[in-house]
C-alpha cells in the first residue's frame, strides 16, 4: 500500500511466510538479467527523485531533472511512471501484502491475519528506508497533486483487498460488505500516513497501524481520553 510503505522493489526482499519469517534466498526464483535491469532503472529514477525533492522541493523538481540525475531519458521515466506523482507513490507492496494474507493459516481469524501482515509490511518498509517512508507521507500531506493521486490509487488497492477478503472469508469479493471492509481499511491506512506526517513522525508507524486496526475491529472506544 502506497500510503505506508517505502518505495523499494519487493522483488529484492522476500515475502512473508505463514509464520511471518522471510523466505531464504534459495527459496526465491532467480530474476532474469532483463528483470534485474528494470529494477535497477526503476530504483535509479526513484532515488534521483527523492534526492531532488529533498534538495529543492517537489514542485521545483522536473521530469527532465529526474532523468538527468538518473542517467536515463525523460521517455524512460514516463515508461516506468506515468506521472511525477507516481514516482513517489507507486510501489509493488500491495501484491506482497496479498501474498502474505494468503499464506496465513486458513483457520486464523481474518483480523489477526491482517494485523500480522500489516505489521510486517510496515516493519519491512521502515527497515528498507525510513527516510523515504517519511518523505512520502509528508508529500501526501503537503502536495495536493500527490494527495489527489493517492486517492485515485486507493481504488486499485481496495479491489485487491476485496479479492483477498473474499478468498479468506468465502464471501463474494464484489459484495457490499466486503467492499466496505476493504475500503475502510484502505482509508484508515491513509489516515495513519497523514497523521504520522502531521505529527512530525514522532510516533512509531507500527503503533499507529495497530491503533487504526483496533478501531476498525472494535469501533471507536467508548471511554473518553
Amino acid at each position: 500500500m502506497t500510503t505506508m510503505t517505502a518505495a523499494r522493489s519487493p522483488k529484492l526482499s522476500p515475502p512473508p511466510d505463514p509464520d511471518g519469517a522471510a523466505c531464504s534466498p534459495a527459496d526465491r526464483p532467480r530474476l532474469s538479467l532483463r528483470e534485474r535491469k528494470k529494477i535497477k532503472t526503476r530504483e535509479a529514477i526513484r532515488t534521483a527523485t527523492y534526492r531532488l525533492v529533498e534538495e529543492q522541493g517537489y514542485d521545483a523538481t522536473t521530469i527532465e531533472q529526474i532523468a538527468e540525475r538518473a542517467e536515463v531519458s525523460p521517455s524512460t521515466v514516463f515508461r516506468y511512471f506515468p506521472t511525477k506523482e507516481d514516482i513517489v507513490l507507486i510501489d509493488e507492496w500491495d501484491p506482497l501484502i496479498l501474498e502474505g494474507l494468503r499464506a496465513r493459516p486458513a483457520d486464523e481469524p481474518w483480523q489477526q491475519s491482517l494485523r500480522q501482515v500489516m505489521r510486517r509490511a510496515a516493519r519491512q518498509g521502515g527497515e528498507d528506508d525510513s527516510e523515504v517512508a517519511r518523505l512520502r507521507s509528508r508529500l501526501i500531506v503537503e502536495v495536493p497533486a500527490v494527495r489527489s493521486r493517492t486517492m485515485e490509487s486507493m481504488s486499485v488497492t481496495g479491489r485487491l483487498l476485496c479479492q483477498a477478503i473474499g478468498e479468506r472469508t468465502g464471501r463474494d469479493p464484489g459484495s457490499l460488505e466486503v467492499r466496505v471492509q476493504a475500503m475502510s481499511l484502505v482509508g484508515g491506512l491513509l489516515e495513519v500516513s497523514l497523521y504520522w506526517a502531521e505529527n512530525r513522525h514522532e510516533e512509531e508507524l507500527i503503533g499507529l497501524i495497530d491503533r487504526a486496526l483496533d478501531v476498525l475491529e472494535h469501533g471507536l472506544p467508548t471511554e473518553k481520553p
